[in-house]
Protein backbone atom coordinates (compact mmCIF):
# COMPACT_ATOMS: atom_id res chain seq x y z
CA UNK A 1 0.00 0.00 0.00
CA UNK A 2 2.79 2.32 0.69
CA UNK A 3 4.13 1.98 -2.99
CA UNK A 4 0.56 2.86 -4.43
CA UNK A 5 0.80 6.04 -1.73
CA UNK A 6 3.90 6.83 -3.14
CA UNK A 7 3.13 6.57 -6.14
CA UNK A 8 0.03 9.13 -5.53
CA UNK A 9 2.52 11.38 -3.87
CA UNK A 10 5.25 10.97 -7.10
CA UNK A 11 2.03 12.30 -9.52
CA UNK A 12 1.36 14.93 -7.51
CA UNK A 13 5.18 15.94 -7.49
CA UNK A 14 5.23 15.84 -11.18
CA UNK A 15 1.51 17.32 -11.70
CA UNK A 16 1.45 20.77 -9.77
CA UNK A 17 4.71 21.97 -11.55
CA UNK A 18 4.00 21.14 -14.83
CA UNK A 19 1.31 23.74 -14.47
CA UNK A 20 3.92 26.35 -13.53
CA UNK A 21 6.23 24.96 -16.64
CA UNK A 22 3.31 25.32 -19.16
CA UNK A 23 2.33 28.95 -17.68
CA UNK A 24 5.36 30.19 -17.49
CA UNK A 25 6.85 28.72 -20.45
CA UNK A 26 3.72 30.30 -22.52
CA UNK A 27 4.39 33.51 -20.35
CA UNK A 28 7.99 34.15 -21.47
CA UNK A 29 7.32 33.48 -25.47
CA UNK A 30 3.97 35.54 -24.90
CA UNK A 31 2.60 32.52 -26.44
CA UNK A 32 -1.54 32.10 -26.70
CA UNK A 33 -2.59 29.09 -29.28
CA UNK A 34 -2.81 25.50 -28.30
CA UNK A 35 -0.31 23.46 -26.59
CA UNK A 36 -0.56 20.02 -25.18
CA UNK A 37 1.32 21.48 -22.27
CA UNK A 38 -1.88 22.58 -21.38
CA UNK A 39 -3.42 19.15 -20.70
CA UNK A 40 -0.15 17.93 -18.64
CA UNK A 41 -0.76 18.77 -14.96
CA UNK A 42 -4.57 17.58 -15.61
CA UNK A 43 -3.16 13.98 -16.71
CA UNK A 44 -1.05 13.59 -13.92
CA UNK A 45 -2.80 14.70 -11.49
CA UNK A 46 -5.83 12.44 -12.43
CA UNK A 47 -4.15 9.69 -14.15
CA UNK A 48 -1.64 9.48 -11.57
CA UNK A 49 -2.66 11.24 -8.36
CA UNK A 50 -6.75 11.22 -8.13
CA UNK A 51 -6.51 7.30 -9.89
CA UNK A 52 -3.66 5.94 -7.66
CA UNK A 53 -5.61 7.19 -4.50
CA UNK A 54 -8.03 5.28 -5.46
CA UNK A 55 -6.34 2.24 -5.96
CA UNK A 56 -4.97 2.65 -2.37
CA UNK A 57 -8.85 2.32 -1.43
CA UNK A 58 -9.14 -0.67 -3.25
CA UNK A 59 -5.90 -2.24 -1.92
CA UNK A 60 -7.07 -1.33 1.53
CA UNK A 61 -10.62 -3.64 0.65
CA UNK A 62 -9.58 -6.18 -2.43
CA UNK A 63 -5.64 -6.47 -1.94
CA UNK A 64 -4.76 -5.95 -5.50
CA UNK A 65 -1.07 -6.62 -4.66
CA UNK A 66 -1.93 -10.53 -3.96
CA UNK A 67 -3.10 -11.13 -7.50
CA UNK A 68 -1.06 -12.24 -10.24
CA UNK A 69 -1.67 -9.04 -11.76
CA UNK A 70 -1.17 -6.41 -10.03
CA UNK A 71 2.81 -5.98 -10.75
CA UNK A 72 2.10 -5.96 -14.33
CA UNK A 73 -0.30 -3.46 -13.76
CA UNK A 74 1.58 -0.92 -11.81
CA UNK A 75 4.86 -1.22 -13.79
CA UNK A 76 3.26 -1.41 -17.36
CA UNK A 77 0.21 1.56 -16.40
CA UNK A 78 3.12 3.96 -14.85
CA UNK A 79 5.43 3.42 -17.66
CA UNK A 80 2.42 4.23 -20.03
CA UNK A 81 1.45 7.71 -17.96
CA UNK A 82 4.72 9.15 -17.57
CA UNK A 83 5.51 7.96 -21.57
CA UNK A 84 2.49 9.46 -22.51
CA UNK A 85 3.09 13.14 -20.42
CA UNK A 86 7.30 13.34 -21.73
CA UNK A 87 5.76 12.73 -25.18
CA UNK A 88 2.76 15.76 -24.69
CA UNK A 89 5.77 17.61 -22.78
CA UNK A 90 8.27 17.49 -25.53
CA UNK A 91 4.99 18.44 -28.43
CA UNK A 92 3.57 21.09 -25.90
CA UNK A 93 7.63 22.71 -25.64
CA UNK A 94 8.38 22.23 -29.43
CA UNK A 95 4.67 24.33 -30.34
CA UNK A 96 5.37 26.86 -27.88
CA UNK A 97 8.79 27.64 -29.12
CA UNK A 98 7.64 27.82 -32.33
CA UNK A 99 8.94 24.19 -34.02
CA UNK A 100 6.93 22.13 -36.30
CA UNK A 101 5.12 19.12 -35.79
CA UNK A 102 7.65 15.85 -35.53
CA UNK A 103 5.75 13.27 -36.75
CA UNK A 104 8.12 10.63 -34.82
CA UNK A 105 6.84 11.91 -31.74
CA UNK A 106 3.01 11.34 -32.31
CA UNK A 107 3.99 7.68 -33.18
CA UNK A 108 5.83 7.21 -30.09
CA UNK A 109 2.91 9.16 -28.07
CA UNK A 110 0.56 6.69 -29.52
CA UNK A 111 2.69 3.87 -27.83
CA UNK A 112 2.48 5.34 -24.41
CA UNK A 113 -1.40 5.55 -25.13
CA UNK A 114 -0.90 1.56 -26.20
CA UNK A 115 0.82 0.97 -22.90
CA UNK A 116 -2.07 2.89 -20.98
CA UNK A 117 -4.62 0.73 -22.42
CA UNK A 118 -2.31 -2.55 -21.35
CA UNK A 119 -2.64 -0.92 -17.70
CA UNK A 120 -5.69 -0.60 -17.58
CA UNK A 121 -6.95 -3.79 -18.70
CA UNK A 122 -4.30 -5.23 -16.39
CA UNK A 123 -5.53 -2.99 -13.46
CA UNK A 124 -9.19 -4.41 -14.32
CA UNK A 125 -8.02 -8.06 -14.19
CA UNK A 126 -6.21 -7.48 -10.46
CA UNK A 127 -9.57 -5.88 -9.63
CA UNK A 128 -11.76 -9.24 -10.86
CA UNK A 129 -9.27 -11.52 -9.79
CA UNK A 130 -8.94 -9.94 -5.88
CA UNK A 131 -12.99 -9.88 -5.91
CA UNK A 132 -13.03 -13.40 -6.91
CA UNK A 133 -10.60 -14.30 -4.56
CA UNK A 134 -12.30 -12.58 -1.82
CA UNK A 135 -15.82 -14.37 -2.72
CA UNK A 136 -14.20 -17.46 -2.83
CA UNK A 137 -13.10 -16.46 0.83
CA UNK A 138 -16.40 -15.62 1.67
CA UNK A 139 -18.02 -19.03 0.19
CA UNK A 140 -17.54 -22.10 2.93
CA UNK A 141 -16.47 -24.86 0.89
Amino acid sequence: MKQLYWAAVAYTALGLPSGLYYRELTKTHQFTGKTELAVVHTHLLALGTLFFLIVVALEHQLTLSSTRAYRWFFAVYNTGVLWVVSCMTIIGSRTVLGYGEYKPLSHLAGGGHILLTIGFVLFFLAVHQAITARREELVPS
